[in-house]
């Protein structure tokens, strides 16, 4: 497939990143071998045949239909690819390989789909209405579904076979040597978190490279929340933090798991974090090109239910999400600002985010972009658990054309997650950005810290 093409990109800043957007979840399939792509790596998910269609039919449904009114050509293929399967459903699909169309014909269709699209959106960008608007905030819902799908594939991808994928930038381990690291507690005084965005904003804008303005339903709307004082790990718990709760039996001792995190435990046979691989007497860590010794200071990926245990067991707790806020957006003064090192947009050097690398690095890596307490890795490399059920938010609407982005999750079995991970793009980086998972679902790059207080 091709992105849009380069002529329309001058036409308005959100086809510049819908081309960007679509160059990198193209770019993803082509990591995939052939051999793999009628593969179901997670037993809860598609197959991968399903998200190479998902994604244009989804900007189909969303845009051909809804906002330009074209006749579908394959309604048929509009049906099966529009929605992907919530792993908390409890029943696992059992459909086979040849329940799916031909590579090809999928390809057909998703080219056929997007130069649809494109005409449309060409058209429409070039004569400017008083529906303009609207477009606007529809596209950037296409823009940053497509990018969180660029992330959620890793994990599908993360869990095939190595000699079903292959990588054409081939990056070195970043600090996998260093040893130990630990963590040391940082005082946050009583003050003020500011979570979401205001009201005014709820249908979005195009507002410069990285959509400032939009927000998905469950962002609104803007509230303050008074947070007492607290302590907060400076680091992410890390490998090798979390390979000492392992050697104290912490997967053993039932005090510390939540009695429906122990029956899963006991269940799925959970016995140490999902991307650690034991070698003997050693642990390994399944990267997503090659295996590698367990790296001490990289930050442990675990689910809700393990991050829970551990601090547990450390005589802590996980934080809030207002009091996430206050330990990355604070300051001592008072005030707060976009991200945790200050106004700047992200960029390189500011942390492990933005599809700058596949795996983890050191929680260490990144001073430049420590929050003006001292709080290191909070933006990137693995989102960040928090204690937070998620719910709405004071005057939330959903919005009118995606009705169950949010409030199908409401059901008070999914925790808000924060900060990002290796593979969360930059727009998605935004304070007021909130990710969810519930909270036995092994496979997503998340890390977690622990509070006092």
């Amino acid at each position: 497939m091709t992105a849009s093409a380069p002529a329309l990109t001058h036409l308005h800043p959100l086809l510049a990143r819908e081309n960007d957007a679509r160059a990198r979840t193209d770019a993803l399939f082509e990591v995939i071998s052939k051999s793999a792509l009628y593969a179901r790596p997670i037993a809860e998910r598609h197959r991968l045949i399903f998200y190479l269609g998902h994604l244009e039919a989804f900007d189909w449904n969303l845009l051909g239909k809804r906002v330009f009114g074209l006749e579908p050509e394959q309604p048929m293929l509009d049906k099966l690819f529009a929605f992907g399967i919530d792993p908390t459903d409890g029943n696992l699909p059992d459909d086979p390989p040849s329940a799916w169309p031909s590579e090809g014909e999928v390809r057909r269709y998703c080219e056929a789909t997007r130069r649809r699209i494109d005409e449309n959106l060409a058209e429409r960008f070039a004569a400017p209405s008083e529906k303009t608007a609207e477009l606007e905030t529809l596209l950037n819902v296409a823009i940053e579904h497509r990018l969180m799908h660029a992330e959620t594939l890793a994990y599908l991808i993360h869990q095939l076979p190595y000699d079903q994928k292959h990588n054409s930038h081939p990056e070195l381990p970043l600090g996998s040597g260093i040893g130990l690291l630990k963590s040391h507690f940082v005082d946050i005084p009583a003050g003020t978190a500011t979570l979401g965005l205001p009201k005014t904003e709820i249908e979005g804008r195009a507002a410069g490279r990285n959509g400032e303005g939009f927000g998905w339903d469950n962002e609104f709307e803007e509230n303050q929340q008074s947070v007492p004082a607290f302590r907060i790990s400076a680091y992410p718990v890390t490998n090798g933090e979390f390979l000492e709760f392992f050697r104290a039996g912490g997967y053993n001792d039932q005090s510390l798991w939540r009695p429906e995190d122990w029956e899963w435990k006991i269940s799925a046979a959970v016995t140490h974090p999902f991307f650690w691989v034991a070698r003997g007497n050693e642990w390994n860590y399944r990267g997503m090109f090659e295996e590698l010794p367990l790296p001490l200071s990289w930050p442990v990926y675990v689910s809700y239910a393990e991050a829970l245990a551990f601090a547990r067991w450390a005589g802590k707790s996980l934080p809030s999400e207002a009091q996430w806020h206050r330990a990355a957006f604070g300051s001592p003064e008072g005030t707060e600002s976009a991200y945790p090192w200050g106004n700047t947009e992200p960029q390189n050097g500011y942390g492990n985010f933005n599809f700058v690398s596949w795996d983890p690095t050191p929680v260490c890596a990144y001073p430049k972009g420590a929050s003006r307490f001292g709080i290191f890795d909070m933006l990137g490399n693995g989102w960040e658990w928090t204690s937070t059920v998620f719910q709405p938010f004071p005057g939330f609407v959903p919005f009118s054309f995606y009705q169950g982005y949010s409030a199908n999750f409401f059901d008070g079995n999914h925790f808000v997650m924060k900060g990002g991970s290796p593979r969360t793009a930059n727009c998605m980086l935004r304070r007021s950005f909130r990710n969810w998972f519930q909270p036995h679902y092994p496979y997503v790059y998340a890390k977690f810290r622990c509070v006092e207080g």
